[in-house]
């Protein structure tokens, strides 16, 4: 194929996995929906407010209210729902209002319980350094902030992955991964085979939805950032990791005609391909800016001072990577037109001044649950896989995020998401070399809390 029309995945992965990274998950998951709203419980009382003052304070054993004042907390029966009691109590003579007795938490963070590979509870923030650690993007503080806005983990939002396609349905010799849930995907396309079936044939692109939207607190593996949100699978690349920019073109337009409100790129053109290489895809990213669809892409793996098509292309996110220190990642491509960085992990480039690199220590990897070989049925947290594809699906996530958190409105546009996620961003090498980093290090607790730079006031 000639360098106009192939793709090559941007990541680095050693297929020689350490077996002390890996995790024996053997069994698909049960009860996905249960485990989209395990951060946030839902509320067992109900309180209801009765129009006429009562006395003092009295408690009946039979109704299960503890009364005071015109006040009275109910209990949710066993086996009834909490929307039920509330329609219950709702229709009883006298009550002014009945509201669900809402849980608080604490104003830090959410902590899942999920167990890495050390099969501990909580034991995925020794692995996943990117999410939580000194320079990870402030997960835990983004899933408190749209958990208090009533999104859990970006419920309610679609986001597309354009890639080798995802292992998330059990079909023929394909299973899903055991840290996906069936309702975690809506209908995707398989524009390789040519069929409704986007299976991954690979492993890139379900780690990158691994990234995006794993399933969260269910003591399984690890973490997704936006776990909450919907996966659109859409299969672009093949088996090797290649696709026509034809083909990456019709995923773009099917993810916008079908849903979508945020496409993952985690691809890249080989070097000295340009727009007018591309004008098919160039056009379909286009028509997802004119339908208010975000797209986000890798700027690319061969450590150039050029960022790679397609996130290079006018409206599109481009996303370089950095390590666990706080550093340029030493493959990342830098240059005019860098969004934002986020973690892809890997060795720190050879930045002298920069306080946060060290070129001659070695860089953790970003973890996820994949493939742990070439058998399609077989997952686990492998290691080597580190890239500027491993970095974008933190900057998709986040976006997904800020949309579910309402902090932007109702229907934010692709401009007022990116300006909110740049205007975020922690700096980095000393104060921000826009080159090299862009606007800073994506920051999702900053991005989705409430106020700050275009935040839309609350009414009422």
């Amino acid at each position: 194929m000639s360098a106009s029309t192939t793709t090559t995945l941007t990541v680095r992965r050693r297929r020689a996995a350490s077996a002390r990274g890996l995790l024996a998950l053997a069994a698909c998951l049960a009860g996905g929906a249960q485990a989209a709203d395990a951060a946030t419980p839902l509320p067992r009382r109900v309180v209801v407010h009765y129009a006429a003052p009562s006395g003092a304070l009295a408690t009946s054993a039979a109704s299960g209210r503890e009364r005071s004042g015109a006040t009275a907390v109910v209990a949710v029966p066993a086996g009834q729902s909490l929307a039920a009691t509330l329609r219950r109590e709702r229709r009883r003579h006298g009550v002014e209002w009945a509201v669900p007795d809402y849980i608080a938490h604490t104003a830090g963070a959410v902590v899942p319980d999920d167990e890495g590979s050390a099969h501990t509870a909580g034991a995925w923030q020794e692995l996943q350094w990117n999410f939580s650690g000194p320079f990870g993007i402030g997960a835990p503080e983004a899933w408190s902030n749209v958990a208090a806005a009533g999104a859990a983990g970006g419920r309610g939002v679609v986001i597309a992955v354009l890639d080798t396609g995802v292992a998330y349905a059990n079909r023929g010799r394909f299973r899903i991964s055991p840290d996906f849930g069936r309702w975690q995907f809506v209908k995707g396309y398989d524009f390789v085979g040519h069929d409704p079936y986007p299976n991954d044939r690979n492993g890139h692109g379900t780690f990158v939805t691994g990234t995006i939207a794993e399933a969260t607190n269910n003591v399984v593996g690890l973490t997704g950032l936006a776990f909450g949100a919907r996966v659109m699978p859409v299969r672009v690349l093949d088996t090797a990791g290649e696709g026509e920019a034809s083909t990456i073109a019709e995923g773009v337009r099917f993810a916008v005609d079908h849903g979508a409100q945020v496409i993952n790129l985690s691809l890249e053109f080989t070097p000295g391909v340009t727009a007018s290489d591309i004008p098919e895809l160039i056009e379909a990213l286009r028509y997802a800016h004119r339908h208010r669809v975000l797209v986000v892409a890798a700027a690319g793996n061969e450590g150039h001072a050029a960022i790679a098509y397609p996130a290079h292309a006018p409206y599109v996110v481009s996303v370089g990577a950095t390590t666990e220190r706080g550093c340029l990642a030493a493959y990342s491509n830098e240059g005019s037109g860098l969004t934002l960085v986020a973690p892809g992990g890997g060795p720190d480039a050879d930045l002298p001044g920069d306080p946060n690199c060290d070129p001659e220590k070695s860089g953790r990897d970003i973890f996820q649950v994949t493939f742990t070989g070439s058998s399609v049925q077989r997952f686990g947290i492998p290691t080597g896989y580190e890239g500027t594809s491993m970095a974008t699906p933190h900057v998709s996530a986040a976006a997904a995020l800020v949309i579910a958190s309402g902090v932007l409105g109702a229907h934010p546009t692709p401009a007022q998401l990116t300006a909110r996620l740049r205007a975020t961003a922690r700096k980095l090498g000393g104060g921000g070399d826009e080159r090299l980093y862009g606007a800073g290090l994506l920051d999702a607790g900053a991005a989705t809390a409430p106020g700050g730079p275009g935040a839309v006031a609350a009414k009422g």
